[in-house]
């Protein structure tokens, strides 16, 4: 642990006396010498030669910045806007203490001394967080280091940070690095993965709070792991400069989601194509195979809507180019699979091949637009291709440049593009003697690299967790401009705060084994909690062969997550869904159709989190922040509010426990069967079924199964309703493509279920899937009557085996479903 340099009012004389002489450049901020108002901040001065400035996004959203000196130009890649907001406070001011309160918002004390402190409260007046006094913010003047402790309660909570190999879904007791790596069959309890997200939502005694740290240099958090009665974060460099978003009135998770993804972005809606089922290999090597594949889908009837292609498509792996010999003719290739309802993604690396005949080499070099080594030339790496050159992706002339080199494969018919090996990643050099550490410095950029910081040059250093970010920026950017008609489609491994309004996000290189099965639930709730919402993880373990039991449990396990695509390395054998046959591809096959049945909710749920931040994929906690017994499920997950998914993720078990949240009821999916909250059930779950259960009081779309996303506006919505519980729920429709939603062109069909009645609010039009039937989930026999609008039906249609009952609606100007048991 760092020594550090502190006054003697906070630290015992023994400590000071051993320790600081060893590392007597930390400093700590040190007392407040002066309070100034400058418009929309109070700027802070302190003995310790640090200035410190805190200021109000909004009444709920307070920010502090810290640094050892004058403070840097205010930006940052995070934000979803030029630069965030800012919201009026009142401000007192004493020689002891500064006060801001927002009006109907949070509340700022600043204690000055004997080192400068802030608490934060919510406005009730409650703490939300608060500096520990006895570490006190610091920052060391020769390294640009940074830090600050703030105190937490024995049973605190938290939840995100993004992407992180650690199985417990809590990250209480842990200890956290930010540093975008390269992890190859990552195992279990590895840190740092692939993105770097540093922001967390915290839970006390049911109430919550978030905090974001945006600093893009090697970062940390330690959440209670060295000392229990606080938690620590701080960066290799930059200013301590983080957010409290102290939830507002409610002080749950989703409202301090909404108020962080405000600040970061939203995920926009995406293709409806993109929700369908994704096909991937490292690599499908011919035209002839990738035709194979989808000839296979549509003949065993397996609906599928992407097929993906990894580095193989292409010339020597030259990004932007097709193998001639292989890939003979991709336009054809990609009209053929259009006709057949599929969609391609192709994967494009950062490395661009060293080759003086290559043109797409010729043309950045001319630009000038590729990252520089400390020396100044142009920088070298080796990767895929071999030796490469690498664009300045903080260079808004090299973004664009990027996104322009997207005008030919859009042109030939490609939907979609995968970002890969952005970290950035690289090969060790030949020369190279060192030990192949999975984690060492030999696998990215030097860290004098240097880099154009959109203006504000610095190193890699300080830039490298937010260079896969800016590629994929590049990318959708490019798309967006070269087709402004259409949503675009990406997906990348590397990110950082605020990706989420670029990209899907996968969880990299994953292994095949049943603890990485396990592992999806706790890593992908907290990146979808962290503000990313379009997640998932390879189907099945990248890195290894999987066994028919491991792929089909993971192939129902990742049924509803938001990204669902089998991938597989280039050593493993052949994965697709009919790779086993018999019972297992049977089972395969009904966990993607289980998919398609519900992609009308998926979509709603998407549409959702534009609006809100809330994500379709969450952990129990997020919902139930006062179910004490929900708070550490980490092998269940939500679905929105109303579907609660309990995969099978133990080899061999054919039924489970599951935990029904409290306050609620919840009905089996499958045969009808009603749980009361709060309490664990053993639950059946033989290999062909995925345990699912509806929230009592939800209405939820489904449709027929169908083979591909462009069948859907040929087919009727069913609006399965669970009885038993008051609720309303709501359903979005549009066009599954392009921006005319934007501009109103979308409806939003409401659903309202009481004791005995179902009343529906229906927007007339019919550019969307009609309303043909409603379901009433969980009835122990046949209603006595049913009647629509007061005239009593016999359409009516009852499965005792699952306990549901069908009514065929007329038409979409029904109003209202009556029924009396």
């Amino acid at each position: 642990m760092r020594g550090r340099k502190w006054g003697r009012a906070s630290v015992p004389l023994l400590w000071l006396l051993v320790a600081c002489p060893v590392q007597a450049a930390w400093q700590s901020v040190g007392a407040a010498a002066q309070a100034k108002r400058s418009g929309d901040h109070v700027s802070f001065a302190t003995t310790g030669g640090a200035q410190v400035v805190v200021s109000f996004v909004t009444p709920d959203v307070v920010r502090v910045r810290m640094g050892g000196g004058e403070l840097g130009r205010d930006f940052s890649y995070a934000w979803a806007d030029a630069a965030p907001a800012s919201t009026k406070f009142a401000f007192e001011d004493n020689a002891e203490r500064s006060e801001m309160r927002a009006d109907g918002g949070a509340r700022v004390v600043v204690q000055k001394r004997p080192a400068l402190a802030i608490t934060i409260y919510d406005a009730q007046g409650r703490v939300v967080a608060a500096d520990d006094p006895a570490r006190p913010m610091a920052f060391d003047a020769d390294t640009g280091a940074v830090e600050a402790s703030k105190q937490r309660g024995a049973y605190e909570l938290y939840y995100g940070f993004g992407e992180q190999g650690l199985a417990p879904i809590s990250r209480e007791g842990q200890f956290l690095v930010n540093w975008n790596t390269d992890s190859y069959k990552y195992p279990v309890g590895t840190n740092p993965l692939y993105q770097t997200i540093p922001f967390f939502i915290a839970l006390r005694d049911g109430l919550s709070y978030g905090l974001f740290f945006d600093n893009t240099y090697r970062s940390h958090f330690d959440m209670g792991k060295s000392d229990p009665r606080r938690y620590s974060f701080g960066a290799d460099g930059g200013e301590l400069n983080y957010y409290v978003f102290t939830g507002g009135a409610q002080r749950t998770p989703a409202s301090v989601l909404r108020d962080y993804t405000a600040l970061t972005g939203r995920t926009a809606l995406p293709p409806r194509w993109a929700l369908g089922y994704q096909q991937s290999r490292y690599s499908y090597m011919s035209q002839a195979k990738v035709e194979e594949i989808a000839r296979t889908f549509r003949a065993k009837k397996i609906p599928a809507d992407v097929i993906h292609l990894d580095i193989d498509y292409m010339d020597g792996y030259r990004v932007f180019t097709w193998n001639p010999q292989t890939f003979a003719e991709p336009k054809k290739m990609l009209a053929d699979l259009h006709g057949e309802g599929f969609h391609v993604v192709t994967i494009v690396d950062p490395g661009v091949k060293l080759d003086e005949n290559y043109s797409v080499y010729r043309s950045g070099r001319e630009a000038g637009i590729y990252v520089r080594d400390a020396a100044g030339k142009e920088l070298h790496e080796k990767v895929w291709p071999g030796i490469c050159a690498f664009p300045d992706f903080t260079d808004a002339k090299a973004r664009a440049w990027w996104g322009e080199l997207y005008r030919k494969p859009l042109g030939e018919g490609v939907d979609g593009f995968w970002n890969d090996m952005n970290e950035p990643a690289v090969f060790s050099p030949d020369d190279f003697k060192q030990p192949a550490l999975t984690q060492g410095p030999q696998k990215t950029f030097a860290l004098d690299v240097r880099h154009d910081g959109d203006g504000d040059p610095g190193t890699h250093a300080r830039y490298h967790n937010v260079f896969g970010m800016q590629m994929v920026r590049a990318t959708f950017e490019g798309l967006r401009k070269l087709a402004p008609d259409k949503r675009p489609f990406a997906i990348t491994r590397a990110g950082y705060a605020g990706v989420q309004r670029y990209a899907a996000v996968w969880s990299g290189d994953n292994d095949a084994s049943w603890d990485h099965l396990a592992l999806t639930i706790p890593l992908l709730t907290n990146l979808s909690i962290s503000g990313v919402s379009f997640v998932g993880a390879d189907v099945g373990g990248f890195a290894a062969t999987t066994t028919p039991e491991l792929y089909t449990r993971w192939m129902q396990a990742a049924a509803l997550t938001p990204f669902y695509r089998t991938h597989s390395a280039v050593d493993t054998d052949p994965r697709e869904p009919w790779t086993y046959g018999g019972e297992y591809e049977r089972s395969n096959r009904a966990a993607i159709e289980l998919r398609y049945r519900l992609l009308p909710y998926l979509y709603t749920l998407f549409a959702q989190n534009e609006k809100t931040g809330a994500p379709p994929l969450r952990p129990l906690a997020f919902d139930y922040p006062h179910d004490v017994e929900a708070l550490l499920v980490a092998d269940e997950y939500l679905v929105g509010r109303d579907l609660l998914v309990a995969p099978v993720v133990v080899q061999n078990q054919r039924a489970r426990s599951v935990y029904f949240p409290k306050g609620e009821a919840w009905v089996d999916w499958w045969n009808g069967t009603r749980y009361e909250g709060g309490r664990s059930v053993k639950i059946d779950a033989p290999l062909d079924r995925l345990p699912l259960f509806v929230r009592a009081g939800a209405s939820v779309p489904t449709q027929p199964v169908i083979q591909h996303t462009g069948e859907m506006n040929n087919v009727p919505l069913t609006i399965a309703v669970a009885v038993g519980a008051a609720g309303t729920s709501e359903i979005y429709q549009d066009a599954g493509d392009g921006y005319a939603y934007r501009k109103g062109a979308s409806r939003t069909i409401r659903a309202t279920l009481s004791a005995d009645r179902v009343k529906l609010d229906i927007p007339p039009s019919a550019a969307y899937q009609r309303v043909a039937a409603i379901e009433l989930l969980g009835l122990d026999a046949v209603p006595a009557k049913v009647a629509i609008d007061g005239k009593a039906v016999h359409d009516i249609v009852f499965d005792a085996a699952s306990r549901r009952l069908r009514i065929a609606l007329p038409s979409e100007h029904v109003k209202e479903i009556s029924f009396v048991r």
